[in-house]
């Protein structure tokens, strides 16, 4: 049972809010007092608590809740999108890895994440033939050593944070016993979907390491990011790490002037710095949220005319075999 008290919400452990996500539309309905039309796919629908309560009831249009809904639009085939747009399999080096600019890597911690996003570029990545294991951390390591160049190691998933703080304490550890690694960024949507993840023994293992740690969080609207969400991001901050906010331009949920700034003005209130807004990857299933490109340089042209220069993200799009992504200029 869903907690339905603002004080119950959120007296719970994280692990809690995994257990008792919602997993079918039946639920939704019935949480959100709407009408929703059960939709068969693959991609399951998963959503808990602390982000169903900051969906509008009685809104089939609410742009958090058109983030995680399955659509009919997501069965059809659509020429150009494609399971794996960003060409990643080719850049796989080993369980785990994914080798795709100089300077850094990045790991594939796990295939979980604390919600089902509708828009994800790695919804059909095949998770079981290269997440990481215990057992390929040294091959990390050694990886690493043979590439005097990487500084950086990004863990990403899935969400790198639903391993466990003894997980990633240990794989830390190791990170900071490699001389040539200085930054690590951590690329992950809990402390906006599950903000009790940010915890006591999650900031010990951040706080202890001596590399420069860079979480890049990713809310695509303003009211993703209530109290809870800047208690999480205080809380990263005083433990000494920099916060970032990377976001996803998708139609009727962010593609006009007012949302975008709100977004940023919002962001910059509870301490994180918009980062990047990325163009939708074109993957299969996700089509209805895609706009065009000369619309997408129009809005940031818009945002860059309202917004103080840092409170503007750098609107971009990855290109396959490119050596970093690309900065679409309004």
């Amino acid at each position: 049972m869903i907690p339905r008290t603002e004080t119950a919400l959120h007296n719970h452990s994280w692990q809690w809010y995994l257990r008792h996500a919602i997993r079918n539309t039946d639920e939704l309905a019935k949480a959100l007092k709407i009408d929703i039309d059960p939709v068969p796919t693959a991609f399951p629908l998963f959503v808990p608590a602390p982000y169903l309560s900051r969906i509008e009831r009685g809104n089939p249009d609410d742009p958090l809740l058109l983030q995680v809904l399955p659509r009919h639009a997501e069965n059809q085939v659509v020429e150009g999108y494609v399971n794996d747009p960003l060409q990643e399999v080719e850049q796989i080096k080993g369980n785990g890895i994914i080798h795709k600019y100089r300077g850094r890597i990045l790991i594939v911690t796990t295939g979980a994440c604390a919600i089902n996003c509708r828009y994800c570029f790695r919804r059909h990545f095949p998770y079981a033939k290269s997440q990481l294991s215990h057992r390929d951390w040294h091959n990390v390591m050694s990886y690493i050593k043979e590439d005097p160049t990487i500084r950086e190691v990004i863990l990403s998933g899935g969400d790198p944070l639903l391993m466990s703080d003894n997980q990633l304490s240990d794989f830390v550890k190791m990170l900071g016993e490699v001389n040539q690694i200085t930054h690590l960024r951590i690329h992950t949507r809990l402390p906006v979907v599950i903000p009790q993840r940010v915890n006591e023994t999650m900031l010990s293992w951040i706080s202890g390491t001596k590399l420069r740690v860079i979480v890049v969080i990713h809310a695509n609207h303003e009211h993703e990011l209530d109290d809870q969400v800047h208690q999480a991001v205080q809380k990263l901050i005083s433990a000494g790490v920099s916060v970032l906010n990377q976001s996803v331009l998708l139609k009727n949920v962010n593609d006009n002037c007012e949302a975008l700034c709100n977004l940023s003005w919002r962001l910059s209130s509870i301490g994180a710095l918009p980062y990047y807004l990325h163009r939708l990857d074109k993957v299969a299933g996700t089509a209805h949220f895609d706009i065009p490109a000369t619309r997408a340089r129009k809005l940031i042209a818009q945002m860059k005319n309202r917004m103080p220069g840092y409170l503007v993200p750098r609107l971009v799009s990855e290109i396959p075999g490119s050596g970093s992504k690309q900065e679409l200029i309004a």
